[in-house]
């Protein structure tokens, strides 16, 4: 049925969880809230792995609750709408990406950054309005308030979507914001991995010129010839990086190890910005005088609010931009995640939820 009468009791649902910081996932029921007034019900069809799920499910922050079920790259079909929803439903293809709540009110929200929002509320592994804890998608089934769902356009494939609702988003939001997105203006991604490799993607559609850092001289055939950059410097090489000194408008680096800023810095021209998506799990050194002696930026930015998410994914639509994925069956995502600790994908570990979990049940 298009809309629901709202109901009292909720949703059976499975999927797969960890009980403690090993991390292990096995098999979890639990209940999803019965569709309410606000909400959109969905079948999840796919859902991507983020390298930040790996880091709740062994606590590296502190703050995980268990049991824990993750998944924020996640999409489907919408099976159910509330009475007031108006921009879904039934048969949409939809997603929900890193968040479901926010407070609404304060000045981020107000500005369409509910991402930034001091009382957002995690997809997975927070605690609701309710009290009761949000579950992810690795999962069969997903409810949501309608303002945190966005519309996936017809055109992309969902498994290739999916990673777009955070790896697309996080790479998209800072070229956008920081005005890094003007034709012939030239942008540095540090890094090919799930997050580098949608950079660049998204960089060049908007008529950017790229230009890959990398520590890896095997990624440039990869960079240039599949991910379509115009240049690739081994920042190891510092022949390479010297003769690149004050070339760049912008640099999104994307990388979570520890690394030198330094280096980088000195790719930027006068007025350049450094933006950082990748959390390194110790502080990184950040020396001044580069920064006071050309007006230099360093900033951070994470994910995007969903006015932003849903433009991203219509740029996606326009562009044909997806990321590239390895689709796995539910039952294999504990030996993705250790091949997530190797970097060991390209570019992102997907789950074919629809098709794997019921059976794995």
């Amino acid at each position: 049925m298009a809309v629901c009468p709202e109901q009292e009791h909720p949703t059976k649902a499975f999927g797969w969880a960890a009980r403690d910081s090993s991390g292990v996932l096995s098999p979890f029921k639990f209940s999803r809230r019965a569709t309410g007034k606000n909400d959109v019900t969905f079948e999840v069809l796919y859902c991507g792995i983020c390298h930040t799920d790996l880091s709740m499910l062994k606590n590296e922050w502190g703050v995980s609750m268990y049991p824990l079920l993750p998944g924020h790259e996640i999409v489907g079909l919408v099976t159910e709408v509330g009475s007031n929803v108006e921009k879904f439903k039934v048969g949409d293809s939809v997603g929900v990406g890193y968040l479901v709540g926010s407070c609404q009110s304060c000045d981020s929200c107000s500005n369409n950054a509910e991402n930034y929002c001091p009382e957002m509320i995690l997809t997975g592994g927070a605690k609701y309005y309710d009290g009761s804890t949000t579950y992810g998608g690795y999962s069969d089934i997903m409810v949501a308030d309608e303002h945190f769902v966005v519309r996936i356009p017809d055109n992309l494939p969902l498994d290739g979507a999916a990673p777009l609702l955070c790896a697309g988003v996080t790479t998209y939001s800072p070229l956008r914001y920081f005005g890094l997105d003007k034709p012939g203006m030239h942008v540095g991604v540090v890094g090919v991995g799930g997050l580098g490799h949608v950079a660049v993607k998204f960089a060049k559609a908007m008529g950017v010129k790229v230009t890959v850092i990398s520590t890896s001289p095997n990624k440039k055939k990869e960079a240039i010839e599949n991910l379509g950059a115009d240049s690739f410097l081994v920042s190891r090489d510092n022949g390479q990086m010297q003769a690149a000194t004050g070339t760049m408008d912008g640099i999104i680096d994307t990388v979570s190890a520890a690394h030198p800023l330094l280096p980088l810095l000195g790719l930027l021209k006068t007025n350049g910005k450094l933006v950082l998506v990748g959390v390194p799990a110790k502080p990184l050194e950040l020396p001044v005088f580069p920064l006071i002696s050309g007006r230099k930026i360093v900033a951070g930015s994470t994910v995007g609010g969903l006015k932003e998410t849903q433009e991203m994914i219509d740029f996606a639509g326009k562009h044909n931009i997806t990321a590239n994925v390895e689709v796995i069956p539910i039952d294999y995502v504990n030996t993705a995640m250790e091949r997530l600790i190797k970097a060991d994908v390209r570019y992102r570990f997907v789950i074919d939820i629809a098709n794997t979990l019921k059976s794995s049940s």
